[in-house]
């Protein structure tokens, strides 16, 4: 693939992110979920109303920054509410959130790329995430989930930069980087752990170079002879042993690099963020506002439905047993104005549904598990395995390209999804989020490597579920949107009764 039809397919990848998260964006005139929260929040800063955040300050001043913007623009301004504390359009407070949330699949695409080189990979990875529902819900509404995301991955992104670079400049993009995962625990202390997953590698990256250095220099590594577990050994684009990635380079990291770029930058920039935030609201101190956070936290309760209907635990996130309803609502016909106000009508009198449902794409959570399956199996037989039946540690001398990618995505996966395996408080299903998107990237690296196979049953397998993963997004579009369904339409979607 050429460069121009690389450049091409973000492009498109990336209007087909903007229009479905700018189309009918004022649908409905009110607030969803926890808008009730942070559009308020994001308008408190505005009209200067001291107020308590349960969350670091970053994503209700950018909300808040897109009401002000918003409020300049006059086109879409017939319809108004007061429900945040002044008369303000829907679009006003949801616009900035749509606009970011269109970047998150593009840059997949760059963090993708960065891994492999490899466009076709890159690009399928930037689709399915583009596909996914769960994040096309949480960037069309005054939400903050995104934008941990967006930070999250734009820290991984500059951090695999730096890793390209030398001297000044790979300490300029590990600034960066550091900056980036500043940003993200400054939207939600769970953005804490792409940090995380940066420095599992790093350790990984010493352990693997430390491991190899007492391998003897005429070793030959059994990575010659274990091709990839797909790919046919005579196949002409089998490049593991040309292709080289940014993460080979990561031993190259120093600790001084690591704790001041890492570790001191992100802990200013969260600190800093901070600041607009207390000089508002003096009641608290930088300690004692943290303080009160965990204390609100930890008050939540457990994973019960006797907490909240939707608290769903961390393990049932991977299948998708408990997604939410954002917003409910019925009427007796199409032809009625959409329901924003009011209870719904008693069960069986609406006849028409508006539900906007977190799920994400089913069979694009579904696929992206087995394949991270897929790759940890993969790592156990390249670099577990052979140690075993050698009776010793076990560490290839060559590490292929391919190891690295799947390294660099279990690592990240487990970063961010295993820590709330200890988290006691009720968690929900966009709390996956942060994880879910490496599995994104893990799909798109096997649909990659089947549509790159000489044997044509794994080319039509590649074909076959990336087909399934779009056809999925179209089919739970109506729910994802809030578009009107009638009660056969809607309950065809619901495939599972934990499902509403």
């Amino acid at each position: 693939m050429t460069k121009k039809w690389f450049r091409t397919g973000m492009i498109v990848i990336f209007i087909l992110s903007f229009i479905l998260r700018f189309w009918g964006l004022g649908r409905f005139n009110t607030l969803v979920f926890d808008e009730i929260y942070f559009a308020q929040f994001g308008n408190n800063y505005l009209t200067q109303t001291p107020f308590f955040n349960a969350h670091p300050p970053l994503s209700q001043y950018i909300i808040g920054f897109g009401i002000w913007i918003g409020n300049h623009i006059p086109f879409w301004q017939n319809t108004v509410n007061g429900l945040t504390g002044s008369l303000l359009s829907p679009w006003s407070y949801r616009w900035i959130n749509a606009f970011t949330g269109s970047f998150i699949p593009l840059v997949v695409v760059l963090i993708t790329y960065q891994l492999s080189y490899r466009c076709g990979f890159a690009l399928l990875a930037g689709l399915f995430t583009a596909c996914d529902g769960l994040f096309l819900v949480e960037s069309r509404y005054a939400l903050n989930n995104i934008y941990i995301v967006i930070f999250g991955l734009i820290g991984q992104w500059f951090l695999l930069l730096a890793l390209e670079k030398q001297n000044k400049q790979r300490w300029w993009w590990l600034a960066l980087a550091g900056v980036g995962f500043g940003a993200s625990i400054a939207t939600k202390w769970n953005g804490l752990w792409f940090l995380f997953g940066a420095y599992g590698m790093w350790i990984a990256a010493w352990i693997i170079n430390w491991l190899q250095s007492f391998l003897p220099s005429h070793h030959v590594s059994m990575f010659s002879y274990l091709r990839p577990l797909i790919t046919p050994a005579n196949s002409p684009i089998n490049h593991e042993v040309t292709i080289q990635t940014p993460l080979q380079n990561l031993a190259q990291v120093n600790i001084l690099q690591m704790i001041s770029c890492l570790g001191i930058i992100p802990a200013a920039v969260y600190s800093l963020i901070w600041i607009p935030h207390l000089q508002l609201d003096t009641r608290y101190g930088f300690i004692e506002v943290h303080q009160e956070i965990l204390k609100f936290h930890l008050q939540l309760g457990g994973n019960s439905s006797s907490v909240h209907p939707y608290c769903a635990a961390w393990y049932k996130w991977p299948l998708l047993t408990r997604p939410m309803a954002y917003y409910y609502q019925t009427t007796q016909s199409f032809k009625d104005p959409l329901p924003v106000f009011g209870p719904p009508l008693p069960a069986g009198a609406g006849k028409v549904i508006y539900d906007v449902h977190a799920i994400g794409n089913p069979f694009l959570w579904w696929f992206g598990v087995a394949a991270m399956i897929f790759l940890i199996g993969m790592l156990f037989v390249k670099m577990v395995l052979p140690g075993i039946q050698q009776k010793r540690v076990f560490v290839p001398k060559n590490l292929s390209v391919d190891s690295w990618i799947a390294l660099y995505l279990v690592i990240n996966y487990a970063a961010n999804f295993l820590p709330w395996v200890k988290v006691n408080r009720c968690v929900f299903i966009y709390h996956y989020m942060c994880a879910v998107v490496f599995t994104f990237i893990a799909i798109a690296w096997f649909v990659d490597q089947c549509l790159r196979s000489y044997r044509r049953e794994l080319r039509i397998l590649g074909i076959t579920i990336t087909f399934a993963i779009i056809a999925a997004f179209v089919f739970w579009m109506p729910i994802y949107l809030g578009l009107p369904l009638s009660q056969e339409d809607y309950h065809l979607r619901m495939w599972f009764r934990s499902w509403i």
